[in-house]
């Protein structure tokens, strides 16, 4: 049923009569009444009755109008809602994010994001920066945070670069590493990030690694550092003053730092959503202030 037919119920089993009714619905009789007829075709029933006086509801037309006005108060609640809420920023926040940003960077920022915006909900998932990136390529989140170097070509911020750190309890220079018979710490992670520290690993001509440990988290990894059981390189990200541990930043040929840089993508469509274009904003000012 139509709004129009919604109204029509009700206006006539106030009115009475067709021609108030018609009146009030700024319609002639007979469009009225052949409105009325189809309704009555669609529920299969008769809702009014004619007499002398006007018309009266059936049993049938009762019932149906006990519907339609509480169809009527709910559409009535919901608008006013909606127009309570027009300044209002809420609805669902679908994040991709990498584990390492994950665990690290978006903590305080999902909370600012939070307190400020206290209506919208978030749908966070977390993995490696290859599966996040598949994810925005497959539409299944509004807004992703990778590591490394993404082929995107929808809305790209460019977040903080993040210095990669050879990190020990002992070595102080990595030419000691000759000389060290412990395992290398590893924590699982995109094939990029392996590659990145192979080949810097070569290019230091350090020899390689007897053994090696594989971990899932980098706070293991850092732990199994801490306790001189191995060595690892790890993102400056993840390491506080607290930790105990000997750092040498890695360098490449040029002696330049070598860094994993993040990034915010988002889907330009998406961020006509008022709460996408909040959290990027958030986001923008975070790094701008």
């Amino acid at each position: 049923m139509k709004f129009t037919d919604l109204e029509l119920i009700v206006v006539l089993s106030e009115e009475g009569t067709m021609s108030k009714a018609s009146e009030r619905l700024f319609v002639s009789q007979p469009a009225l009444s052949q409105r009325l007829h189809a309704i009555e075709s669609e529920w299969n029933a008769k809702l009014f009755v004619r007499s002398r006086r006007g018309v009266m509801l059936t049993a049938e037309g009762e019932r149906i109008k006990e519907f339609v006005c509480s169809t009527l108060e709910k559409m009535a609640e919901t608008r006013a809602e909606l127009l309570a809420h027009a300044s209002e920023i809420y609805g669902t926040l679908k994040l991709a994010v990498s584990s390492v940003n994950g665990q690290y960077w978006l903590p305080n920022v999902l909370k600012t994001f939070v307190d400020e915006y206290p209506h919208v909900r978030i749908s966070l998932t977390t993995g490696w920066s290859s599966g996040v990136l598949e994810q925005i390529y497959r539409g299944e989140c509004q807004a992703a945070i990778v590591r490394g170097t993404p082929n995107w070509s929808g809305g790209k911020l460019h977040l903080f670069s993040d210095p990669l750190q050879f990190v020990d309890s002992k070595i102080t220079r990595l030419e000691e590493l000759n000389l060290d018979d412990r395992p290398y710490v590893q924590f699982r992670s995109d094939s990029s990030y392996d590659q990145v520290i192979q080949n810097w690993w070569h290019s230091q001509n350090l020899r390689p690694p007897s053994r090696t440990i594989m971990v899932d988290q980098i706070e293991t990894c850092k732990q199994m550092v801490t306790h001189g059981i191995g060595y690892a390189v790890l993102p400056s990200i993840s390491l506080t003053e607290q930790d105990r541990v000997q750092r040498i930043p890695l360098k490449d040929h040029q002696g330049k730092a070598i860094v994993r840089d993040n990034w915010l993508l988002y889907d330009q469509k998406a961020k006509r959503l008022k709460q996408v274009h909040a959290f990027i904003e958030l986001v923008k000012r975070g790094l701008f202030s």
